[in-house]
């Protein structure tokens, strides 16, 4: 049998330095203590890329260092934004007890029994070595731009998908030898899994993910550990291998290592593979990732609904954003500061705020009628308003005084009154 300790995703950088580490220092420990064979680092170990001198670059490696003293690591290219290529090259040069293998090309890895790794020339091993003690597949992260520029940008979405199908076919017959060996075959990778669940529950469903469940399941290694995809989740089945044998198959996402974004589902940590001719198990070893807390107000914030929101949710080191939307002539009624005083319990408060701007409808060509009536008219007709209230108001203006319509008003708004002029009163007395 063998353990391996799958991490993936600890984007490691300036922003994310205090939760990337906290999160991998203990998933690194939990590993040593369960005693793993080897690790493997499934891509996006940094956020973006950085200057050797940044407190990030010198965390990281003091973290893998950890891990190469234990145990062979192996670290895989992942998405060329965070992590540039020739960004894990450092980490070649470590030093620790056990090697560090970057797999920053298409290959096949042989991890020997003495703890070396033993690397294909080409894309795949024609033949196997011999003293192995598990096999990995490797595919790192597909420069898209290379792929554009052979077949061009309109079909190289479906041709990347295409041809990493044929390539996990290709490595098919390898792992099958492998299984028939009784040696733990491993697939590892980084990119999307059509169907796959993003950290915020939206449906990974488009042409321009790399893989399917079945492209994956046809490079018949037992395991294939995925990076990229911040949400833990896994498939499964079990095929027939060259033997005739039954062949457990499992993908997993091991998701990142800590909560780096508001709103995210499920839990983080690393994964613990056990691999052995009778099967594999697959489990979340949970990291301590930081709490986070949505709260949403359809309209105005409601500071009583506030109150009782955090009344049902522990606040206290949890970091809170608080969504609202509100029209443009009431955004000055919301009290940012009295929102941070009831949440100053919480380790960071986020108070996003949407303002619906006042929209203004133009009604063409009301400008060159002539009558204030006609302009009116092609007002209403604008808004889809009544004119004729309007038009009605229009027509007073036009034939009474001021005085006569302050008359009426006041008659209207007092019925009944005994309205007399000035001149009446004087009379009467």
């Amino acid at each position: 049998m063998i353990r391996v300790a799958h991490f993936s995703d600890l984007h490691y950088s300036a922003r994310n330095l205090l939760e990337a580490d906290k999160c991998f220092s203990h998933a690194v420990e939990r590993a040593i203590a369960l005693k793993v064979d080897v690790a493997v680092v499934a891509g996006d170990a940094t956020d973006h890329a950085l200057e050797l001198h940044a407190p990030a670059v010198e965390r990281l490696a003091r973290q893998i260092r950890r891990l190469a003293d234990h145990c062979p690591v192996l670290m895989l290219q992942g998405t060329f934004s965070h992590e540039p290529p020739g960004s894990l090259s450092l980490f070649r040069l470590l030093g620790g007890r056990h090697p560090v293998f970057v797999a920053d090309r298409i290959s096949q890895v042989g991890l020997s029994e003495q703890g070396h790794w033993l690397v294909s020339d080409d894309w795949h091993f024609a033949a196997l070595p011999t003293g192995l003690r598990a096999l990995f597949s490797c595919v790192p992260t597909v420069n898209r731009a290379a792929v554009a520029a052979t077949v061009g940008a309109s079909a190289s979405a479906d041709a990347v998908g295409e041809q990493l199908a044929l390539l996990l076919r290709g490595f098919a017959a390898t792992n099958l030898a492998a299984h028939a060996q009784d040696l733990p075959t491993i697939g590892v990778s980084h990119g999307t899994v059509f169907g796959s669940l993003s950290e915020h529950g939206v449906p990974m469903a488009g042409f321009d993910h790399e893989f399917t469940t079945g492209a994956l399941f046809a490079a018949q290694t037992q395991a294939f550990m995925l990076g990229h995809i911040h949400r833990h989740q896994a498939w499964e089945r079990t095929s027939s291998g060259i033997d005739g044998r039954p062949l457990q198959q499992r993908i997993a996402y091991a998701g990142s290592i800590g909560r780096f974004h508001y709103g995210e589902e499920g839990d983080k940590g690393f994964l613990l593979w056990e691999l052995s001719d009778e099967g594999l198990r697959c489990t979340l070893d949970p990291s301590p990732a930081r709490r986070t807390l949505d709260i949403v107000f359809d309209g105005k914030p409601d500071l009583d609904g506030l109150c009782s929101a955090l009344a049902q949710a522990d606040v206290a080191g949890a970091f809170v954003r608080v969504r609202w939307t509100v029209a443009d002539e009431d955004r000055h009624e919301v009290d940012r500061a009295a929102m941070q005083s009831i949440l100053q319990g919480a380790a960071e408060v986020k108070l996003e705020g949407r303002i619906v701007p006042v929209v203004r409808t133009r009604s063409a060509g009301i400008s060159r009628l002539i009558s204030l009536a006609d302009k009116v008219r092609a007002w209403a007709v604008a808004l889809q308003a009544q004119p004729q209230p309007l038009l009605d108001c229009l027509q007073t203006l036009a034939e009474k005084t001021p005085e006569e319509i302050a008359e009426s008003a006041l008659s209207a708004a007092a019925p009944g009154a005994d309205v007399r002029s000035e001149e009446d009163a004087t009379l009467a007395a």
